[in-house]
């Protein structure tokens, strides 16, 4: 600098010097501007397309063939991609910067856009995603995050953020994701539309970067289930005509335990819409993950049986971890030279996930397969050709945005404990929007057999109008009120209840305590061995829900305390378990189990 200014002062006389200063402020004054400028432009495009476009551009549809032939399906109708897929000429950035920068532009369009644009569709640009598809937040820390129209402050739900936040923001009529171990369906959920899982191996994916080409899928995104037919017919390449068949829906039971959400808004709704159609049977319902246990056998050596009433729950926990490590194991068979050579920059969370794959071992690849094998032989056993089994997509509401809670080790178990369902099974599954509760989207998901797509897709079709309805209906509806009575008469009640529990009638005794709380709804004693009896039925959110109400009447019901630990415990949720068996143990310090139970948590936390 002082160089500088010496040199304007020896030829401080020369206008030349003055005059080059003068256009040189000039310049940097201008460049500023326009940076400015720039910056703010972006950010204004930014909050017009809610962050969900990368980058925008124009695909046209391919020439359509004169009339008569008949309209291509998807003629006049747009769609976004996920920056996964590859189009000619553009680089696939894979969410990542330096992935970007480190690639050349494609020199084909992936078969899957190439198909939707034969058919009539216009492609008008790609969406964030999570960094290399590692992530279920939809979080992109070089991009931005993309917006969630209906709960602006809270995440979308990864990795397919950005279509599933182009569609809910009606920026295009349908986009194209992909799901690995949930990237569609968990977005879909959290934004309040249609998802689509195909079958795996249904949908090409030639020009689609990998995470874990054992469990990759080419998914899409729709607010109009007529929309999402036709791109899934397209997609899969399905016949236009296929025989009616009756359906047969199957509810998981323990699957619904986990959701937050009241079985009035979801089973409930999902029942009586299949009430007023036409071939459909009457619905079933299963404990999944006890028909997991008995059919998967290769997950025994997974995970320990730690007790005979959450072996369900524990067997599906370790069904998604399978899911994850064979997920790790993949990516870093495609991923690892390039990680270790380039040292990409990532997001810290996403870093961990990455360096957690790179350092993993391979040595049970070919039990991981196995379990993959056997999961989707039971789920062909279960469904046959006419079955359609409903669980809750997810398990939570969204998170907010950039919360530490997001990437909370209980939150992604119960969210990938339903994800691996059709993802280790290659099933074919559809998220369905059905409202609201406590203002955040609710959904459910329908998982038909291996290759069923075609099945799956009609079925929703069919039922979207009366699920609606329905949704309607129950927003609307009236909890019903508890009715008071005599006091003798509960407690007479209450003694038939115990007699039954200890008779392992687990059911009788349910019906025996809840007919003594119509009567008394004020002793705790009451809804304290409800809960105990629901705990043997494995219905945990209901035995928790009981000893809440137990604990709320009497603050010092050691039993409501320890058997919603235990319910707590079986739903996944170990922090709030823990501090219930805490509470137990100030009660009654010298409790065993307790005390066991305290310590095996925290160690699980820790």
């Amino acid at each position: 600098m002082s160089k500088a200014l010496n040199l304007i002062k020896t030829n401080s006389s020369n206008p030349k010097v003055w005059v080059l200063l003068g256009v040189s402020v000039a310049g940097l004054l201008v460049l500023a501007e326009t940076r400015r400028r720039r910056r703010r432009r972006a950010m204004i495009i930014k909050r017009e397309d809610f962050g969900a476009f990368l980058e925008r551009f124009e695909l046209l549809p391919l020439p359509q063939p004169p009339p008569p032939a008949a309209r291509q399906p998807l003629a006049g109708v747009t769609f976004a991609v996920k920056d996964i897929f590859d189009v000619k000429d553009y680089v696939t950035g894979f969410g990542n910067p330096d992935w970007q920068s480190a690639h050349e532009p494609a020199e084909k369009t992936a078969v899957a856009v190439t198909a939707l644009l034969k058919n009539g569709a216009k492609c008008v640009g790609k969406t964030v995603m999570d960094e290399l598809a590692y992530g279920i937040t939809g979080e992109n820390k070089h991009y931005g995050n993309p917006i969630n129209p209906n709960m602006p402050s809270h995440i979308a739900g990864g990795s397919s953020s950005g279509s599933a936040v182009a569609v809910a923001a009606e920026l295009v009529d349908f986009a194209l994701g992909t799901d690995t171990v949930g990237c569609v369906r968990i977005p879909a959920s959290f934004c309040g539309i249609l998802g689509f899982r195909p079958s795996h191996g249904a949908v090409s994916t030639f020009g689609v970067l990998p995470n874990s080409q054992s469990l990759d899928t080419v998914g899409c995104f729709a607010r109009d289930p007529h929309i999402l037919h036709r791109v899934g017919h397209v997609l899969v390449q399905l016949n236009a005509v296929e025989p009616r068949r009756t359906r047969r829906l199957i509810f998981a039971d323990d699957l619904f335990q986990l959701s937050k959400v009241p079985k009035q808004k979801t089973v409930y709704v999902v029942s009586k819409a299949i009430e007023k159609l036409s071939g459909y049977q009457s619905p079933q319902h299963k404990n999944i993950g006890q028909y997991v246990a008995s059919n998967v056998l290769s997950l025994k050596s997974f995970h320990e049986q730690s007790s005979n009433l959450q072996i369900g729950t524990t067997t599906l926990k370790a069904l998604s971890s399978v899911m994850l490590s064979l997920q790790s194991c993949e990516f870093k068979t495609n991923y690892e030279a390039w990680v270790k050579s380039v040292k990409p920059r990532l997001a810290p969370d996403v870093l961990e996930r990455v360096l957690s794959a790179i350092n993993s071992e391979n040595e049970n690849m070919k039990t991981l397969y196995k379990v993959k094998t056997e999961m989707r032989a039971a789920l062909q056993s279960l469904l046959k050709d006419d079955g359609i089994l409903v669980i809750p997509t997810v398990a939570d509401p969204p998170l907010k945005l950039n919360s530490k809670k997001g990437y909370s080790t209980e939150f992604h178990d119960r969210t990938y404990t339903l994800s691996s369902v059709a993802s280790m099974s290659g099933c074919c599954q559809v998220t369905v929007p059905l409202g609201r509760h406590e203002n955040c989207p609710i959904s459910v998901s329908f998982i038909s057999y291996h290759g069923g797509d075609k099945f799956l897709l009609d079925t929703i079709l069919d039922m979207y109008s009366s699920l609606q309805e329905q949704v309607e209906i129950s927003s609307n509806s009236v909890a019903m009120q508890d009715v008071n009575g005599n006091m003798d008469a509960s407690e007479l009640l209450k003694e038939k209840g115990n007699a039954a529990f200890k008779g392992k009638q687990w059911n009788k005794a349910v019906n025996y305590y809840s007919e003594a709380i119509k009567l008394n709804g004020t002793n705790g004693t009451y809804y304290c061995n409800r809960a105990a009896a629901y705990l043997e039925l494995g219905c945990f959110q209901q035995a928790e829900e009981d000893c809440s109400k137990a604990i709320s009447l009497d603050k010092k019901n050691v039993k409501a305390y320890m058997r919603r630990g235990t319910a707590r415990e079986a739903l996944l949720r170990n922090k709030e378990a823990n501090e219930d068996f805490k509470h137990a143990l100030v009660l009654e310090p010298q409790n065993k189990f307790a005390a066991s139970a305290e310590r095996r948590l925290r160690k699980m936390i820790s």
